[in-house]
């Protein structure tokens, strides 16, 4: 790694957004403290529009759940969307329907009001995890053997939180190899070759809305590529297209 990368979480930028301004700017002071540079804004639209012409300026947001102008959960969806970046979510309420929902939609982590400052310091953990991850799946088809050797000591150093991601991948990867074996049993692999070649699914916001309500109508655990697909009912997408959404976003 050279120096700069030995820097990190110094200087890690990260968009803040949160409506109500003493909130905010408590938020803006403790980000400061742990060495983050901090964009702030009030407004989710704002924050979205600032994200759509800066991709690679920020490193990770964290916004406010209930906000006047746009929802929280609608901004999480669009920033996993279009940036796929890591988003924090931030509330007062700890009702464990509103945590699911935002872990559902994405969220890396869910925070709530007031946040510490010991939270705070361990965010930079979710960047790590999401750009080994982006990388283990770049380098996947072509080198699976470094993939898996390159993220190893890069995600146990993120923390022990990895070990429960890693067991609910597995369980993913259980379920889609039992849908695949239920699929050979009824015949479903002699299929014409030609109609295997499926055009590729560009993820519209609507497309992904449909995801996500099949996600939460299952539940994360029951929520296999099969089940998904059947329930989103839509056309033209396949089980492998709805498993590799389900890795991204999960």
């Amino acid at each position: 790694m050279d120096d700069s990368t030995d820097l990190f979480p110094i200087g890690m930028r990260v968009l803040a957004v949160d409506d109500d301004p003493t909130c905010l700017r408590v938020l803006e002071t403790l980000l400061r403290r742990c060495q983050y540079h901090v964009t702030t804004t009030s407004q989710a639209i704002t924050a979205l529009t600032m994200l759509r012409e800066n991709k690679d300026k920020f490193d990770l947001v964290i916004s406010d759940v209930h906000m006047p102008d746009m929802d929280g959960f609608k901004l999480l969806e669009l920033v996993g969307l279009e940036m796929d970046l890591p988003v924090i979510m931030l509330s007062a309420y700890g009702d464990t329907k509103l945590v699911m929902k935002g872990i559902s939609h994405g969220a890396c982590d869910y925070l709530l009001k007031p946040v510490r400052l010991e939270e705070l310091k361990n965010i930079w953990q979710h960047v790590i995890r999401k750009k080994k991850s982006d990388s283990k799946g770049k380098n996947k088809t072509s080198k699976p053997d470094n993939a898996t050797s390159d993220s190893g000591s890069g995600l146990r150093s993120a923390g022990t939180e990895n070990s429960d991601e890693n067991g609910k991948l597995t369980k993913k990867r259980k379920d889609q190899d039992e849908d695949e074996d239920e699929d050979k049993e009824n015949g479903n692999d002699n299929e014409d070759p030609s109609a295997q070649k499926k055009p590729r699914v560009v993820w519209s916001v609507e497309l992904h809305r449909k995801f996500v309500a099949a996600v939460n109508h299952l539940g994360i655990d029951k929520a296999v590529p099969k089940k998904i697909l059947d329930m989103m009912n839509v056309e033209n997408i396949t089980r492998e297209n709805v498993a590799s959404h389900l890795q991204a976003f999960f």
